[in-house]
Protein backbone atom coordinates (compact mmCIF):
# COMPACT_ATOMS: atom_id res chain seq x y z
CA UNK A 1 0.00 0.00 0.00
CA UNK A 2 1.72 3.31 -1.13
CA UNK A 3 2.19 5.85 2.04
CA UNK A 4 2.01 9.06 -0.23
CA UNK A 5 -0.45 12.14 1.12
CA UNK A 6 -0.75 15.53 -0.86
CA UNK A 7 -2.06 18.34 0.96
CA UNK A 8 -3.19 22.36 -0.08
CA UNK A 9 -3.36 25.64 2.42
CA UNK A 10 -4.30 28.41 1.33
CA UNK A 11 -4.25 31.60 3.73
CA UNK A 12 -3.69 35.37 3.55
CA UNK A 13 -0.62 34.90 4.15
CA UNK A 14 0.53 31.68 2.75
CA UNK A 15 -0.55 29.47 -0.54
CA UNK A 16 1.26 25.99 0.42
CA UNK A 17 1.05 22.59 -1.22
CA UNK A 18 2.74 19.58 -0.54
CA UNK A 19 3.02 15.91 -1.58
CA UNK A 20 4.72 13.04 0.75
CA UNK A 21 5.92 9.62 -0.30
CA UNK A 22 7.20 8.25 2.87
CA UNK A 23 8.84 5.53 0.51
CA UNK A 24 10.55 6.82 -1.81
CA UNK A 25 14.15 7.45 -3.13
CA UNK A 26 14.83 10.74 -1.73
CA UNK A 27 13.90 13.13 -4.02
CA UNK A 28 12.99 16.79 -3.57
CA UNK A 29 11.32 19.55 -5.62
CA UNK A 30 11.13 22.11 -2.98
CA UNK A 31 10.69 26.39 -3.75
CA UNK A 32 9.65 28.24 -0.73
CA UNK A 33 11.53 31.30 -1.90
CA UNK A 34 13.93 31.05 1.60
CA UNK A 35 17.40 29.39 -0.30
CA UNK A 36 18.13 28.12 3.08
CA UNK A 37 15.27 26.64 3.97
CA UNK A 38 14.67 25.02 0.56
CA UNK A 39 18.27 23.60 1.21
CA UNK A 40 17.18 22.07 4.93
CA UNK A 41 13.83 20.97 3.34
CA UNK A 42 15.90 19.25 0.70
CA UNK A 43 17.96 18.05 2.91
CA UNK A 44 15.60 16.06 4.87
CA UNK A 45 14.29 14.58 1.74
CA UNK A 46 17.45 13.32 0.66
CA UNK A 47 18.52 11.68 4.11
CA UNK A 48 14.65 10.46 5.11
CA UNK A 49 14.41 8.93 1.17
CA UNK A 50 11.35 10.49 1.06
CA UNK A 51 10.04 11.79 -1.94
CA UNK A 52 8.86 15.37 -1.17
CA UNK A 53 7.38 18.38 -3.36
CA UNK A 54 6.92 21.39 -1.53
CA UNK A 55 5.43 24.47 -2.83
CA UNK A 56 5.26 27.62 -1.16
CA UNK A 57 4.41 31.16 -2.07
CA UNK A 58 4.64 33.47 1.70
CA UNK A 59 4.70 37.39 2.54
CA UNK A 60 8.03 37.15 2.47
CA UNK A 61 8.36 40.99 2.03
CA UNK A 62 6.93 40.95 5.64
CA UNK A 63 9.61 38.22 7.47
CA UNK A 64 10.51 34.50 6.84
CA UNK A 65 7.65 33.55 9.80
CA UNK A 66 4.91 32.83 8.30
CA UNK A 67 5.95 30.81 5.26
CA UNK A 68 8.49 28.86 7.78
CA UNK A 69 5.68 28.07 10.25
CA UNK A 70 2.64 27.13 8.02
CA UNK A 71 5.47 24.64 5.99
CA UNK A 72 5.76 23.00 9.29
CA UNK A 73 2.21 22.89 9.85
CA UNK A 74 1.18 21.37 6.58
CA UNK A 75 4.03 18.67 6.33
CA UNK A 76 2.82 17.59 9.61
CA UNK A 77 -0.39 17.33 7.67
CA UNK A 78 1.12 15.10 5.51
CA UNK A 79 3.23 13.00 7.38
CA UNK A 80 0.24 12.50 9.62
CA UNK A 81 -2.09 11.59 6.46
CA UNK A 82 1.10 9.55 4.73
CA UNK A 83 1.60 6.87 8.15
CA UNK A 84 -1.94 6.32 8.11
CA UNK A 85 -3.28 4.24 11.47
CA UNK A 86 -0.15 3.56 12.20
CA UNK A 87 -0.20 -0.42 11.79
CA UNK A 88 3.19 -2.72 11.53
CA UNK A 89 5.48 0.80 11.76
CA UNK A 90 8.23 0.64 14.62
CA UNK A 91 6.47 4.03 15.97
CA UNK A 92 9.54 5.22 17.48
CA UNK A 93 12.71 6.59 15.65
CA UNK A 94 16.15 8.32 17.25
CA UNK A 95 19.25 9.50 15.86
CA UNK A 96 22.21 11.21 16.47
CA UNK A 97 23.83 12.55 13.67
CA UNK A 98 27.43 14.36 13.43
CA UNK A 99 27.64 17.60 11.14
CA UNK A 100 30.98 18.68 11.74
CA UNK A 101 31.56 20.27 14.84
CA UNK A 102 27.68 19.60 15.46
CA UNK A 103 26.29 16.88 17.28
CA UNK A 104 22.43 17.07 17.22
CA UNK A 105 19.97 13.77 18.70
CA UNK A 106 16.26 13.60 17.94
CA UNK A 107 14.10 11.42 19.11
CA UNK A 108 10.35 10.83 18.25
CA UNK A 109 7.23 9.04 18.98
CA UNK A 110 4.41 8.63 16.50
CA UNK A 111 2.41 8.20 19.39
CA UNK A 112 -0.81 10.34 18.55
CA UNK A 113 -0.05 13.13 21.21
CA UNK A 114 2.00 16.33 19.89
CA UNK A 115 4.90 17.20 22.53
CA UNK A 116 7.87 19.47 21.32
CA UNK A 117 11.24 19.71 23.42
CA UNK A 118 14.02 21.53 22.48
CA UNK A 119 17.42 23.05 24.03
CA UNK A 120 18.71 24.16 21.37
CA UNK A 121 20.16 28.25 20.96
CA UNK A 122 21.84 29.08 17.69
CA UNK A 123 24.76 31.97 18.43
CA UNK A 124 23.56 33.53 15.33
CA UNK A 125 20.40 35.13 14.77
CA UNK A 126 20.02 34.22 10.60
CA UNK A 127 21.11 31.61 8.32
CA UNK A 128 20.65 33.62 4.75
CA UNK A 129 17.56 34.59 4.62
CA UNK A 130 16.37 32.33 7.05
CA UNK A 131 15.38 33.47 11.09
CA UNK A 132 17.21 30.80 13.19
CA UNK A 133 14.26 31.31 15.70
CA UNK A 134 12.15 29.72 13.02
CA UNK A 135 13.52 26.55 13.26
CA UNK A 136 11.86 25.88 16.28
CA UNK A 137 8.50 27.14 15.11
CA UNK A 138 8.68 25.02 12.27
CA UNK A 139 9.56 21.77 14.23
CA UNK A 140 6.86 22.47 16.78
CA UNK A 141 4.39 23.18 13.93
CA UNK A 142 5.52 19.68 12.37
CA UNK A 143 5.32 17.95 16.07
CA UNK A 144 1.82 19.33 16.66
CA UNK A 145 0.31 18.79 13.16
CA UNK A 146 1.77 15.36 12.68
CA UNK A 147 0.71 14.49 16.74
CA UNK A 148 4.17 13.43 17.64
CA UNK A 149 6.36 13.82 20.42
CA UNK A 150 9.51 15.19 18.81
CA UNK A 151 12.98 16.11 21.12
CA UNK A 152 16.29 17.67 19.90
CA UNK A 153 19.43 17.85 21.98
CA UNK A 154 22.46 19.72 21.19
CA UNK A 155 25.60 17.65 22.30
CA UNK A 156 27.67 19.96 20.73
CA UNK A 157 27.76 23.04 17.99
CA UNK A 158 28.51 26.23 17.38
CA UNK A 159 28.25 27.02 14.22
CA UNK A 160 24.32 28.20 13.18
CA UNK A 161 24.43 26.87 9.96
CA UNK A 162 25.76 23.33 10.89
CA UNK A 163 23.51 22.79 14.01
CA UNK A 164 20.56 23.83 11.75
CA UNK A 165 21.43 21.44 8.95
CA UNK A 166 21.82 18.52 11.25
CA UNK A 167 18.65 18.99 12.87
CA UNK A 168 16.99 18.32 9.75
CA UNK A 169 18.53 15.72 8.68
CA UNK A 170 18.72 14.30 12.35
CA UNK A 171 15.11 14.54 12.07
CA UNK A 172 14.94 12.84 8.83
CA UNK A 173 16.51 10.02 10.06
CA UNK A 174 14.41 9.42 12.99
CA UNK A 175 11.44 9.62 10.83
CA UNK A 176 12.36 7.10 8.69
CA UNK A 177 13.24 4.85 11.24
CA UNK A 178 9.66 5.43 12.97
CA UNK A 179 7.93 4.81 10.23
CA UNK A 180 9.60 1.56 9.00
CA UNK A 181 7.45 -1.14 8.67
CA UNK A 182 8.33 -4.68 10.54
CA UNK A 183 6.61 -7.72 10.17
CA UNK A 184 6.85 -8.71 13.30
CA UNK A 185 4.44 -5.30 14.28
CA UNK A 186 0.80 -7.37 13.32
CA UNK A 187 -1.02 -4.23 14.78
CA UNK A 188 -0.07 -0.68 16.30
CA UNK A 189 2.84 -1.12 18.99
CA UNK A 190 0.84 0.18 21.61
CA UNK A 191 -0.66 -1.44 24.90
CA UNK A 192 -3.79 0.16 24.31
CA UNK A 193 -4.85 -1.15 20.76
CA UNK A 194 -4.39 2.43 18.87
CA UNK A 195 -2.62 5.32 18.48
Amino acid sequence: MERIASFSRITKETDIAITLNLDGSGKGDISTGISFFDHMLNGFSRHGLFDLTCQVKGDLEVDCHHTIEDTGIVLGQVIREAVGDKKGIARYGTCILPMDEALVLCSLDLSGRPYYVSDVEFPTEKVGKMDTQMVKEFFYAISYSAGMNLHFKMLSGNNSHHMIEGMFKAFAKALDMATTQDPRITDVLSTKGSL
